[in-house]
């Protein structure tokens, strides 16, 4: 595979090989695309051993496997679930593990035979684990969906201010603790997009990863595994806590591009440089807000920082100075200082940067530049260990690895017939070819 780039990090085996805090955890991944892979990949990178169950068709994303990155650190056997062997061999793998990770719509795994039923009856010591978007009861369980639709819902798409929004003057002397504009003079102009990251990520992978591993050390104190029902607008909505409690105390607006970490405030917002780029300021404190305005040359006449009436003024201020340099200039300015002023960086910047060029923050294999894992760990640190997994290419290795030879006897059977049942997990619903209804 080639130097991973990761200080510390595990070499490469067999399995999950040595490295990592995971290392000796097996995994079972239906396969599918969206949160439920991205999942797979960390308790990859942390170390577990990770074989991702790939059907006999090509994945609808059409992606080349080389770069398809959240099947790294992963081994990858074709199993047709829609023939008569094909649960058969997926529950020799269960038997054999410590955790699963599903993202059919409600019902499809039962009827495909791999259900929570039919997986503890092989392991009751096995932690299941479903990722949806609707989750597994609920009016909308089995409607399709994606990442979009589940933060939208959640409240929390809702929360991201497009770049040009502008609160208002106006200050109600019950809000004006919290923080200023209760009604902009203007309908607010449509949500930003953030990718998929909130809802896909962020409220889903990162949930059922949590919820996999607490499950994980109930399972080896008591002997019982369960089922976790990873649902991404239920992550997504638990991402608002802290916001919701400043909600219910007076001092969050139910509305976008008016709160203090939303760009309602200026000194917590992003501004264009004069060759189009953007910088991010998060000067908060008073003690970085004065060498915030200091560096920037805001002049001694410029609103405070709290005068939240003239605070429309400020931000054109703050605008007006920022439009007199490039973004590099402005960045030989607040170099070394405490202002917080950071560049806006695309995704190529990023892998430059100094800062995480330091830390090894994106690393190089195999001409790819990717992530390296993360957390860190002092003791047990993670690595890339395996290039993505092309589909059906471990299995003869799986086979004797995991002790199940039936596995390497070739495809299970040819299919049999099919019927609408997609996957459930945000990016899955509307593209991945739909598994078997029984």
């Amino acid at each position: 595979m080639g130097d991973s780039g990761v200080r510390g990090g595990g070499g490469v085996g067999a399995g999950g090989g040595p490295g990592g805090p995971l290392a000796g955890v097996r995994v079972v991944e239906l396969a599918g695309i969206g949160p439920g892979p991205f999942a797979a990949m960390l308790l990859g990178d942390l170390g577990a051993d990770v074989v991702r169950v790939d059907r006999p068709e090509p994945s609808p994303l059409g992606i080349e496997p080389a770069y398809d990155l959240a099947n790294r650190n992963k081994r990858s056997v074709v199993v047709d679930l829609k023939a008569p062997e094909g649960p058969g061999r997926v529950l020799d793998l269960v038997a054999r593990a410590d955790l699963l990770i599903e993202g059919y719509r409600p019902g499809v795994a039962e009827r495909l035979g791999v259900g929570p039923d039919a997986c503890l009856a092989r392991n009751p010591a096995l932690v299941y684990g479903r990722m949806t978007g609707w989750g597994q009861h609920g009016p909308l369980a089995a409607r399709a969906g994606h990442d979009i639709g589940y933060t939208a819902v959640a409240g929390v798409l809702g929360l991201v201010a497009p770049p040009a929004a502008a609160p208002s003057t106006a200050v109600p002397p019950s809000t004006a603790a919290a923080l200023p504009g209760a009604s902009p003079a203007a309908p607010d102009g449509p949500p930003a997009l953030p990718a998929n990251l909130l809802g896909d990520y962020a409220g889903g992978s990162l949930y059922l990863v949590v919820g996999l591993l607490a499950a994980l050390h109930h399972a080896r104190a008591t002997g019982t595994g369960q089922v976790v029902d990873a649902a991404i607008v239920d992550g997504a909505a638990h991402l608002t806590a802290v916001l919701q409690g400043l909600l219910a105390g007076g001092r969050w607006q139910d509305r976008r591009g008016v709160n203090l970490l939303d760009g309602g405030a200026p000194f917590y917002a992003v501004y264009q440089a004069a060759d189009g780029a953007h910088l991010a300021v998060g000067a908060l404190e008073p003690q970085f807000y004065a060498e915030f305005a200091r560096l920037l040359e805001l002049g001694p006449d410029a609103p405070a920082q709290w005068d939240t009436a003239r605070w429309p003024e400020l931000r054109a201020r703050i605008a007006a100075r920022f439009a007199t340099r490039t973004r590099a200039e402005w960045e030989a300015v607040f170099a070394g200082s405490d202002a917080c002023v950071e560049p806006v960086l695309t995704m190529r910047q990023a892998h430059a940067h100094e800062h995480l060029v330091g830390r090894g923050t994106y690393v190089e294999v195999d001409g790819v530049t990717q992530p390296a894992p993360a957390p860190r760990f002092s003791a047990t640190p993670g690595a890339l260990r395996r290039p993505p997994a092309r589909p059906g290419a471990d299995t003869a290795e799986v086979a004797r690895d995991w002790g199940v030879p039936a596995l390497a006897a070739g495809p299970a059977g040819p299919a049999g017939p099919a019927g609408p049942a997609g996957p459930a997990a945000s990016t899955t619903a509307a593209r991945t070819p739909a598994p078997p209804t029984a």
